[in-house]
This record gives C-alpha cells, sequence and structure tokens, in this order.
C-alpha cells in the first residue's frame, strides 16, 4: 500500500493544470456584484444627519464666526472691556421667521435648532458692530453680505415702522404739523414773525440848542447812552379762521393752547393758522397744543428737550371710557328704590 501511495504522490506534484478556458463559458460570465463600481460619496459631509442643508449653513457661519474672531484678534479689538462694549451702538435684529428658514432652506427645523441659527448670527452681527466702530470696513462690509442672506427682504420698511417722519419746511418757511386727542384732530401751519424793520428818524435841517436837562441818579448809574425800546411781537393763532380767543371762549382752553409757547419761552415768535375737527373744545383744545409743540420743536430744536420733558410732544392716549350695559354711564349704576 506504502508503495502505490508514493508512486500516486509523486505523479500528483508533477501533474500541469490547464489554463485554457472554452470562449463559450465566457459569454455567461456574471461579474461579481462587490466588484462593481462604488456609489459616490454624498456631497455634504452633513448628509446622514438627515438636515444637510440646516447644517451646511450652520457650519458655515461658525466657520464665519471663528475667522472673524480671529481677523478681531490680531487687530487687537477683541476681547473688549466692558466699557468699551457698552459704547457699541445698539442695533435691532430683524432676522427671517422659523417658518420662513424652513422654506428657504427645504428641511424642517425645530425651535431648538432656530435658536442656535439666530444665536449665531447674532455673534456674528456684534463682530460686524466692533468692526464698523473700529473702521474696518472691508470686513464689516464682508460680514454684512452674510447677514443679509438671512434678513428679511423688506428690512427697511420694519425698521421705519412707527418712527415719526421729520417735519419740513415749505418754500415759505411754514411748517404743517398735527395733533390728536380723543376724537378730535388738529391740523396746524406754522410761521416765524415777521420783525419789523428798524426806520431811521429823519436828520433835521437846521441844528438847534438842546434844553437842559436834569441828570438822574439811576440814568447816570447805567451809563451816558439811553436804554433802547424792546420790540415786542404779539402771535396771532388763528383757529378755523377765527381768533383764538373766539373760538375758545374758556380759559382753560386757551392757556392748553399756548402751553407750549410758555413753555419754550417763545411767546410772540411764530404765528399760527390751525384747522380742527371732531370732538369738543377739551379735545380740540389737547389736539392743537400737540400740533404746535411739534411745529415749535421743529422751528426751535434747542427747545424740543424742555417740550418732551413736560410730555408735550406726547399724545395723551386717554379716551372716553364707554358706557356699560344696565349702568347710567361707564361706571355709575342708578340710583336704587325700594319698592
Amino acid at each position: 500500500m506504502n508503495v502505490v501511495r508514493n508512486a500516486v504522490g509523486s505523479a500528483l506534484r508533477c501533474r500541469t493544470y490547464a489554463t485554457y478556458v472554452p470562449p463559450a463559458s465566457l459569454r455567461e460570465f456574471v461579474p461579481n456584484p462587490s466588484r462593481q463600481a462604488m456609489k459616490p460619496p454624498p456631497k455634504s459631509p452633513n448628509f446622514y444627519t438627515g438636515r444637510a442643508e440646516y447644517y451646511d449653513q450652520l457650519n458655515d457661519l461658525e466657520t464665519a464666526v471663528q475667522q472673524t474672531r480671529q481677523a478681531l484678534q490680531s487687530l487687537q479689538l477683541l476681547p473688549l472691556p466692558v466699557f468699551a462694549r457698552n459704547t457699541i451702538p445698539p442695533v435691532q435684529h430683524v432676522w427671517q421667521s422659523k417658518r420662513d428658514v424652513t422654506q428657504w432652506i427645504g428641511t424642517t427645523i425645530s425651535m431648538t435648532r432656530y435658536r442656535r441659527l439666530i444665536t449665531t448670527l447674532n455673534q456674528l452681527d456684534q463682530y460686524r458692530r466692533i468692526a464698523d466702530v473700529a473702521g474696518v470696513d472691508v470686513l464689516a462690509d464682508r460680514i454684512q453680505d452674510i447677514l443679509s442672506v438671512f434678513e428679511k427682504p423688506n428690512k427697511a420698511a420694519i425698521l421705519a415702522h412707527g418712527k415719526r417722519k421729520p417735519v419740513e419746511f415749505d418754500e415759505y418757511g411754514r411748517t404743517y404739523t398735527t395733533g390728536r386727542r380723543k376724537t378730535s384732530a388738529a391740523r396746524a401751519w406754522t410761521i416765524a414773525v415777521q420783525r419789523p424793520s428798524e426806520v431811521t428818524a429823519p436828520e433835521p435841517e437846521t441844528a438847534e440848542e438842546p434844553l437842559p436837562q436834569i441828570e438822574s441818579t439811576v440814568t447816570s448809574a447805567l451809563g451816558d447812552d439811553p436804554l433802547e425800546p424792546v420790540q415786542v411781537t404779539t402771535s396771532n393763532i388763528i383757529v378755523n379762521n377765527r381768533p383764538l380767543a373766539d373760538y375758545f371762549p374758556q380759559l382753560p382752553d386757551r392757556e392748553r393752547v399756548i402751553l407750549p409757547f410758555k413753555i419754550a419761552g417763545l411767546i410772540g415768535a411764530y404765528n399760527v393758522f390751525a384747522l380742527v375737527r371732531g370732538g369738543g373744545s377739551t379735545g380740540q383744545s389737547g389736539a392743537l397744543s400737540l400740533a404746535i409743540a411739534k411745529a415749535l420743536a421743529t422751528h426751535a430744536p434747542d427747545v424740543e428737550p424742555l417740550l418732551r420733558k413736560a410730555k408735550l410732544l406726547r399724545r395723551d392716549p386717554r379716551m372716553v371710557e364707554r358706557k356699560k350695559t344696565g349702568r347710567k354711564g361707564a361706571r355709575a349704576d342708578y340710583n336704587w328704590v325700594k319698592r
């Protein structure tokens, strides 16, 4: 047995393998699916988060914040002391809402993710204000280009909402202002009083000798030059083509109208032509007072702090309380009668 086994083993070691492959077998050859071309990798590294668009924007903002911080640190603008940070002018942000961001990105985001996005934008905007105050306009403009993508398109209209339009002068130097009080409305045109020009007295043809005058101790103490008379002008206030005293016969109403002149110390400096509508005498006088105060603040900006401190540039928000059902008035009740 061993002899046969040794003979077979030596024969197997010397066996040659055939390398010929029939052509027919190659026609039905199916390649290994594991060796096929692999799928291309996703374009975004945040593909497997499920919200690749959101995290791509967030990563770009965080990268911008980091690069801006490094640039400000290289310019010795960070970190800022507390007193310097308080001097930076505040700004009102007009970021897109959560719904707008969702529609723009194309992915539903939660409130937590939206707050994280807004926090990053606020941090970047703070760096923009620091660069703007420091005079680094190139860096501030680049940051603004990034922030403008996340701001509302009607930002200017939103910021201008609620701001009072500046009062302008017409070609004659008049100002047009309005005022309201209760259900009354007033429109006022205000113009400065034209002071009379100085009239020079004609010199006499023949010089006459002056009469001897008795020197007064008061005149000698003040000086030899006589005091010039003070020219006092008067203000004309016309309300609905009627004088002020005729239209408002009650003294409290007239005092309410001329109160801005008294506070500003400009009695006799401006003429007013006004038109009032609606309400009673109290509401009309209050509306006219507000219109006059706005005009004086425009003609004389120095008196605006006085008028504002006296609360004459603010509309009185009080209104008449409505009558209640089952009551005699707004709060008064009917007299109780025992039956």
